[in-house]
């Protein structure tokens, strides 16, 4: 019975790893920053077109196999070009400021990115498969399973972990969660707010960018990757509960699972599945299944 039922699983899984990446990147954020980023998808995009250009590029010089630092490459990129200067210039003079105006400002952002994108790769789209080709696959029951799926599980629990002993065990860690207790008292008890964000932000791109650049070898890399990517982050979070990391954890597995399903069996209903379970969770849970009630100083 179960064997009927593991590949919908193995499938709702890997993709669980992706939208967890971002997920937990914008959830990030808005923990220490408290700003919903609207740009974080093109971040995801970026990821992926650096990630499909190196890629193809060491793959045609013969080496296939450098295929997989383009992986990681590509999201440092990003993340060195465009983490501490959109924080620095940017939001930084948002913080304290409207809702309203943050939105605006990071959505405005996105439309720039987006469209610079379309200047530097084009309209056409991008795909690469040597990751997925060098590893393979496994046969397991009679079943043959991608192994590269198998990593990205993998990797989505690697990193889940390490955020959380990054939060937990490091001193970096201890300066966030102090800032995200009380940025009031973090300061006057001489800690440097100001780099605490940048360094949380940098971080939130860096999640987003290498989500991208793993979605590469299992996807189209086009423009509107980004904004159909923010959505499901967005619904995602919601569903976990803004600012919580174990939240947007079991978040995306619920909507991997579910929308794997809805491919396997109502292919119909597979683009709103998320969107429905983001209903059914708030109508339950208001601030989602990890997030809770409290105080704001207004």
């Amino acid at each position: 019975m179960f064997a009927n039922y593991a590949p919908l699983i193995v499938d709702g899984l890997a993709d669980a790893a992706l939208i967890f990446f971002v997920a937990v990147g914008l959830t990030l954020v808005f923990s220490v920053l408290h700003i919903l980023n609207v740009a974080h998808g093109s971040f995801y995009s970026l990821g992926a077109y650096l990630s499909v250009v190196i890629g193809t590029f060491v793959a045609g010089r013969g080496w296939p196999a450098l295929s997989f630092l383009a992986l990681l490459i590509s999201p440092i990129i990003v993340t060195l070009a465009l983490g501490p200067l959109i924080e620095r210039t940017l939001l930084r003079w948002t913080y304290g400021r409207s809702e309203a105006l943050q939105i605006l400002v990071t959505f405005g952002l996105f439309l720039i990115l987006e469209d610079a994108q379309k200047l530097i790769f084009g309209v056409q789209s991008y795909s690469q498969d040597a990751p997925m080709t060098l590893l393979g696959t496994t046969q397991i029951a009679g079943i043959v399973y991608l192994n590269y799926q198998l990593l990205l599980i993998a990797l989505a629990v690697l990193v889940a972990i390490g955020l959380r002993l990054l939060l937990k065990h490091t001193g970096v860690g201890k300066l966030i969660i102090a800032v995200v207790a009380d940025q009031e008292i973090a300061r006057a008890v001489g800690i440097d707010a100001s780099r605490v964000f940048m360094l949380a932000f940098s971080l939130g791109v860096f999640l987003a960018a290498l989500g991208g650049a793993l979605a590469s070898p299992t996807v189209g890399v086009s423009p509107g990757l980004g904004a159909e990517t923010i959505v499901l982050a967005f619904a995602v979070a919601a569903i976990g509960g803004l600012g919580q990391i174990e939240g947007a954890a079991l978040a995306a597995i619920l909507v991997g699972l579910t929308r794997s399903a809805a491919i396997y069996f109502f292919p119909e209903f597979q683009p709103v599945v998320p969107y429905i379970v983001m209903l059914a969770v708030l109508l339950v849970r208001p601030y989602g299944l990890f997030g809770s009630i409290g105080l704001r100083r207004i």
